[in-house]
């Protein structure tokens, strides 16, 4: 199919966007790495009157950090998030994710923050967002405002973002020495969208280390899962019996008691392992410095 005919505006300027958004509403619809937004429109789910293209705006693909925080554009693409040693220093995390990411042509076009304002609840940038406690930096003409991740995804393919805004850069906290990261999922081919992933941190803390997990696949967004990671404060190693209850627990109120959700809920139980073991290495001491 093609999409229904629409008008093409090559922003130049954050202004330039800001004033097209503020005009046309929910009639437009910004163009980055167009992987998801072109082929929803070609089926028709989405028909914008007008796409706004920001990929001339240098200030949105910088990569950089100060004291306490990496700042990722949102025209960052994929195959930069992996290869950036920025994001190999202080957001591993990301790394990991990216291979787990469609294919090599996908990741060379889609951009880090296309995936978050597409909010498909399979992705794995929206989980890893939510995991490590980023904020998003929305702009619009009314000027800029922060937004957690955690509040930030409001369901499947919607988010925090106003008809009139878009989304600037991901901010995310330096994570302190010693901590590490790990991702998995399952899919039917490597590629494919998640029927089931996890990603977890891992902080050592007076001796004691804490675990973070969240899933994706699961809910309508990423799921903080509060009691598989509780599991870790009261026992060093819990079994595997224990992760299984904790799971299902964690997703009693999300995942429908049918023949999918029990195989989302052994699926998600065997990535807890598989998780553990792509830990990343621990972040070095002063790389939060």
């Amino acid at each position: 199919m093609k999409p229904k005919a629409f008008q093409y505006e090559s922003a130049s300027t954050l202004e330039a966007v800001y004033a097209l958004l503020e005009d046309h509403g929910d009639d437009a619809k910004v163009l980055a790495g167009g992987q998801s937004l072109i082929p929803m429109m070609n089926l028709r789910m989405s028909s914008p009157s007008v796409l706004i293209d920001i990929n001339r705006i240098a200030a949105l693909k910088l990569v950089s950090e100060n004291e306490h925080e990496l700042r990722i554009g949102v025209l960052t693409r994929h195959h930069q998030i992996q290869s950036n040693p920025l994001v190999a220093r202080y957001a591993p995390l990301l790394r990991l994710a990216v291979e787990h990411v469609a294919h090599l042509a996908i990741r060379n076009r889609g951009t880090f923050g296309g995936s978050l304002c597409h909010a498909d609840p399979a992705a794995e940038f929206p989980a890893c967002a939510v995991l490590l406690n980023a904020t998003m930096e929305i702009g619009s003409v009314r000027g800029t405002r922060l937004v957690k991740a955690r509040e930030f995804f409001h369901g499947p393919f919607t988010t925090a973002v106003e008809a009139d805004e878009m989304l600037l850069a991901v901010r995310i906290p330096k994570p302190p020495p010693g901590a590490r990261f790990g991702i998995d999922e399952l899919s039917r081919r490597h590629g494919d969208f998640a029927i089931a992933g996890l990603c977890v941190s891992v902080n050592s803390l007076a001796g004691r280390e804490s675990f973070e997990w969240v899933a994706f696949g699961i809910a309508d967004r990423p799921l903080l899962l509060g009691t598989l990671s509780a599991l870790w404060a009261n026992q060093s190693t819990p079994d595997r019996q224990a992760v299984a209850e904790a799971i299902s627990t964690d997703f009693r109120s999300h995942v429908d008691n049918n023949d999918e959700g029990q195989l989302k809920r052994l699926l998600s139980a065997e990535l807890v392992w598989r998780c553990l073991k792509s830990l990343s290495a621990p972040i070095p001491q002063g790389a939060s410095q």
